[in-house]
């Protein structure tokens, strides 16, 4: 199967495991911090005055960060609003899908043990013709490449 080189960034889809499955909570204007830093720990050796060891000490991932136009009967803001209002926090996992133009996965990201820390709406302003944005911001463990 011949695939194209490279793939579109802007053809994906979100899929939170066990909340929602409707259209409208799988699609996404952007999807930001899928990626991994490795702390590092630096080490002096005693009479090396040139450098510092730098010696690898755990991975650390960013805030997920997804944006879309505001949706008023969902249920991942029911789920976000129940974590952040009521603090019951209720984790999940998500797949984000990178799609072909046959909508199939060219890529997926499995994403660990996710919960709500943000939602917030963009401000209003009389002065623009323009979509209400909201952004959900999710803690996560970590994520793996299927």
């Amino acid at each position: 199967m011949a695939t194209e080189y490279p793939p579109v960034s802007f053809h994906f889809k979100v899929e939170f495991n066990g909340i929602s499955s409707q259209e409208k909570d799988v699609q996404f204007q952007s999807v930001s911090g899928l990626s991994i830093d490795i702390e590092t720990e630096e080490f002096a050796e005693g009479g090396e005055n040139r450098f510092k060891h730098k010696l690898p000490v755990r991975s650390k991932f960013p805030n997920l960060v997804l944006k879309r136009g505001m949706v008023t009967d969902s249920e991942i803001i029911k789920w976000c609003r129940n974590a952040i209002e009521s603090f019951q926090f209720e984790p999940v996992d998500l797949t984000v899908k990178l799609l072909n133009e046959k909508h199939e996965p060219l890529v997926t990201w499995n994403v660990v043990h996710v919960y709500p820390v943000k939602w917030s709406v963009d401000d209003f302003n009389a002065e623009e013709s323009k979509i209400t944005i909201e952004t959900i911001e999710l803690a996560y463990n970590y994520f793996t490449l299927v």
